[in-house]
């Protein structure tokens, strides 16, 4: 089990380097949006049009990249949505079952589909080297990449998971090892 954690905590720590790159993301998204908005309206201000097709795509690009890098980062951290009444009064032991039931029976087959019928759409955008159809558009084949990338993020991470919750369930490791919302949802409750 020991190994087991060991390679839990690399891939923490890979997860960890890439949430922290997605990071850096989200002033560039921003301000890409604030230059959208500027040229819109001082364009019109003056009559003339500033903005382009390139800077409106780029926006949505790189908020995309921003999503799809995103999501191994909030799963690490335990930010992904929960629509449950119970969970929140589990103990910690009944918390990692759960979370490692979801993991093996939803997660990680979801993450595995997804690879699976997002390659051949991956696989076409390359091969053709997709572009925007807008004037000034940009190509449209490396954002697609990340159909790939995402769900192998996802997965990785989903593993991790899984380990750290059947070392809780074991009694090898310690329950605050699991993902942080545990740690909220007790000071929440106290």
């Amino acid at each position: 089990m020991q190994g087991l954690l060991r390679l839990s905590k690399v891939i923490d720590a890979f997860t960890e380097v890439v949430g922290n790159i997605t990071i850096w993301l989200v002033p560039l998204v921003v301000g890409v949006g604030v230059w959208n908005v500027a040229n819109r309206y001082v364009g019109r201000a003056i009559g003339r049009t500033l903005g382009s097709n390139f800077y409106i795509e780029a926006q949505w690009y790189i908020f995309s990249v921003i999503f799809f890098l995103g999501s191994a980062y909030v799963l690490k951290h335990g930010g992904h949505v929960r629509v449950d009444l119970f969970y929140a009064n589990y103990p910690p032991r009944r918390k990692a079952l759960v979370d490692l039931l979801g993991t093996l029976f939803f997660l990680l087959p979801f993450c595995v589909l997804l690879i699976y019928f997002s390659w051949p759409v991956v696989q076409t955008a390359f091969k053709i080297r997709e572009m925007s159809p807008d004037p000034g558009g940009l190509p449209r084949y490396p954002l697609k990449a990340f159909l790939i990338v995402s769900p192998v993020l996802l997965f990785i991470q989903g593993i991790s998971e899984a380990i750290k919750n059947l070392a809780v369930l074991m009694g090898a490791a310690d329950p605050s090892l699991v993902a942080e919302e545990q740690r909220r949802d007790t000071l929440e409750l106290e």
